[in-house]
């Protein structure tokens, strides 16, 4: 389709989403002064009253569904934007917990391209402020913005927002934002605002995270310093937090990452919003997120974590000890079916893995930025069979399961989402009798 021709509003999202991927250069172009231009005409820089942007390695989705939940549950309309999808697009625009149908996309991706004139935008821009256009049309209250790529030119910094997030830094996106912590640090760091709270989640982060923070006036809330949690060393489903003489104890621990809800009661707590104790403890309670811990079956366990990077499989690992691999059961074994992009650490993110997998299932992706199972089984042990999908690797790996057995779906959110689509599709075909 050309670029001269565009869809209409009332034109498919399937149609949109492939004029939207050929009417700009490249699919990935840091930098605001495109996306910026058509913000400011279009007036979408202060979508909602309050806005949160999250930024990290790892840890960004997460952290907005747990906000998510606690607003929701305080009466709160809420916008979520993230990305990347698991398997259809509507998944990257929430309100108040439900995704956006195809006639709110289409529609706000027409305004768009009308405000647009001839500035030329990707993918990813066109769909950043057309989700900014949806949740002002719903007149959302509060907006959480995820990250796509780094921080300071990635397309959601145009916006006003009220609270700043830096989740977690590690070295990914080396290719985009280099293999320097302390650079990516200050990327990351370029959301932050003048005189606006700045929260951030790793642990020692490294330097350029304060300096900038100093630089620009932001007021920083660091983990370990101005905020703090443990768990209950009693009861290891409780936990608690602080920050400075706030204490918020006997809090239920949450399916997400604790890491990433101690991260989000900081950056709630600074927002100036209406929330109570009651709201924490069931937000944290109903949080949840597709592909991140999911699981899908028991007996045997079928799980399915997006872990794309050496941090994020090392949490991995950890959870699978703690919730999988105690000495009640030594005749359990570990399956992963397992995919990834070229562009990722996969030595140094199957090495994570190594200790915990007893068998393996490599499969190939397809796209320009897949990996082959060929390549990754460069970091397998010798003689692992190689399949051409993860839909192949999953249900080869399904017969080979005992009842009391983990399969694990790893290593990019496109292994995921495809096994997440076919296992969903199975289901429906039982239910219906087919």
């Amino acid at each position: 389709m050309s670029k001269h021709l565009p869809p209409k509003a009332t034109s498919p999202l399937s149609m949109w989403l492939c004029y939207l991927e050929n009417i700009h250069t490249s699919a990935i172009d840091l930098g605001l002064e495109r996306v910026s231009k058509v913000a400011v005409s279009a007036n979408l820089t202060k979508p909602a009253s309050t806005v949160i942007t999250v930024a990290g390695t790892n840890g960004k989705g997460s952290t907005c569904a747990l906000m998510e939940a606690i607003l929701l549950d305080a009466g709160y309309n809420v916008g979520v934007y993230s990305s990347p999808h698991l398997i259809e697009y509507n998944e990257r625009v929430r309100i108040n917990g439900q995704n956006a149908s195809d006639e709110q996309h289409t529609q706000a991706f027409d305004f768009i391209e009308q405000a647009r004139l001839q500035t030329s935008l990707s993918l990813f821009e066109f769909g950043t402020l057309a989700a900014l256009r949806i949740f002002q049309q719903q007149q959302v209250d509060v907006v959480l913005l995820e990250v796509g790529l780094g921080g300071r030119l990635d397309a959601t910094n145009v916006v006003d927002h009220d609270v700043s997030i830096i989740t977690s830094l590690a070295i990914d996106h080396v290719d985009w934002l280099g293999d320097d912590i302390n650079v990516i640090g200050y990327e990351k760091a370029g959301i932050f605002r003048s005189g606006k709270p700045a929260i951030c989640g790793q642990p020692q982060a490294p330097a350029t995270v304060a300096a900038h923070a100093d630089d620009i006036g932001a007021q920083l809330h660091q983990v370990g310093y101005q905020f703090n949690y443990q768990r209950d060393s009693n009861n290891s489903a409780r936990w608690h937090w602080n920050c400075g003489a706030f204490d918020l104890s006997d809090l239920p621990v949450p399916s997400l990452p604790l890491a990433n809800a101690a991260t989000a009661l900081m950056a709630l707590s600074t927002s100036g919003l209406d929330i109570t104790d009651v709201n924490i403890v069931k937000g944290l309670e109903k949080a949840q997120l597709a592909g991140r811990m999911q699981i899908l079956s028991s007996q045997p366990t079928i799980l399915l974590d997006v872990a794309h990077n050496p941090h994020s499989a090392q949490y991995l690992v950890q959870q699978l000890q703690l919730n999988y691999l105690t000495d009640a059961n030594p005749e359990r074994k570990i399956h992963a079916v397992v995919g990834m992009l070229h562009d990722k650490d996969i030595n140094a993110t199957l090495q994570q893995l190594m200790p915990v997998v007893d068998y393996w299932y490599p499969a190939s992706l397809q796209g320009p930025r897949a990996a082959s199972a060929q390549q990754l089984c460069l970091s397998l042990p010798e003689g692992v069979i190689q399949y051409a999908t993860p839909i192949e690797a999953f249900n080869y790996a399904q017969d080979q399961l005992k009842a009391e057995d983990v399969l694990l779906v790893v290593g990019s959110f496109h292994t995921v989402g495809e096994v997440l689509s076919h296992w969903q599709s199975d289901n429906k075909r039982s239910l219906h009798g087919e």
